[in-house]
């Protein structure tokens, strides 16, 4: 079955950037020229996927008014000259269909991804961290399409991380299937010291299906006293099994100050207006450090 819905959960405080996130969602940060969560949803559509539900909290409106129409900005773009500005404007509000939830109390990814419910209702669907912004020519979340597609059972993009790091992230238990295929049987979020299955963890994408939402429904508060959404891919993983996919593509946690910067570095590195010029600056800055 071809995968066409995705969720972006974007409701979290954004307390490891403050104080930029103070007033401005962490997944507005700008890149370059575009916010966090435009390229998040650039690579949904990328992916084949046509429809969107973001789910926000308390003062993220502003994503909502990003992926809207903007009739005076539109009005002042229309004018000779401005024909590029004015199509990139409107190209943002035609992306895809773009719904949007909020979430009125923080009660962590999994109750977040119960919310989207209504909205996924039989169908498959990819989870798509609002902080998690993963640049590469083959989209991740194609990649866990063709996964889905080959397996028939929920796909994972997992990334080795610093053993330092995996007590902030989860654990998976994994055997190789073939190529960057593996098959999950296991996982624990924030494992402590020794309590890892591998350095392998879920970093930023899900693709799931219905059946995740019994699961979810009577998952207790775990890590955090949040309802963790590891913890019902935990129980699936244990009864059936889970595809992880090592994607290709570098992934940026716009929700970490280095993170933020990696990401702005590195895009405008490549950027095909000011490329060549910030890397003539950077040389330069370079020499002096």
């Amino acid at each position: 079955m071809k995968v066409t819905k995705a969720i972006i959960p974007a409701a979290g405080l954004g307390t490891r950037v403050l104080p930029a996130t103070k007033a401005m969602p962490k997944e507005m940060l700008p890149i370059v020229d575009k916010p966090a969560i435009q390229y998040i949803v650039e690579e949904a559509v990328r992916s084949g996927i046509t429809e969107i539900l973001i789910i926000l909290g308390r003062g993220k409106s502003i994503i909502e008014d990003h992926f809207d129409r903007a009739p005076e900005l539109e009005a002042a773009l229309s004018k000779p000259g401005k024909e590029k500005a004015l199509e990139e404007c409107l190209g943002i509000a035609g992306l895809a269909n773009i719904f949007f939830v909020r979430q009125k109390q923080t009660l962590g990814l999994g109750h977040a991804v119960l919310m989207a419910r209504p909205f996924t209702g039989n169908d498959p669907f990819v989870v798509m961290y609002g902080d998690d912004v993963i640049m590469g020519e083959d989209p991740c979340a194609a990649q866990l399409c063709r996964a889905y597609e080959q397996y028939g059972r929920p796909c994972v993009g997992i990334k080795e991380v610093s053993r330092e790091a995996i007590v902030k992230y989860s654990s998976m238990k994994t055997t190789p299937i073939a190529g960057n295929h593996y098959l999950i049987d296991d996982m624990i979020e924030k494992p402590a010291p020794g309590q890892e299955f591998s350095l392998f963890s879920i970093l930023g994408r899900c693709l799931l299906t219905p059946e995740i939402y019994p699961l979810l429904e009577n998952t207790k508060p775990g890590a955090g006293g949040e309802i963790q959404l590891t913890d019902a891919m935990a129980e699936y993983a244990r009864a059936k099994g889970i595809t992880g996919v090592d994607f290709t593509g570098k992934r940026y946690d716009m929700g970490n100050k280095l993170g933020v910067m990696q990401a702005q570095v590195e895009t405008a590195l490549r950027h095909p207006e000011i490329g060549g010029e910030f890397r003539a600056y950077l040389k330069e800055l370079a020499a002096t450090l």
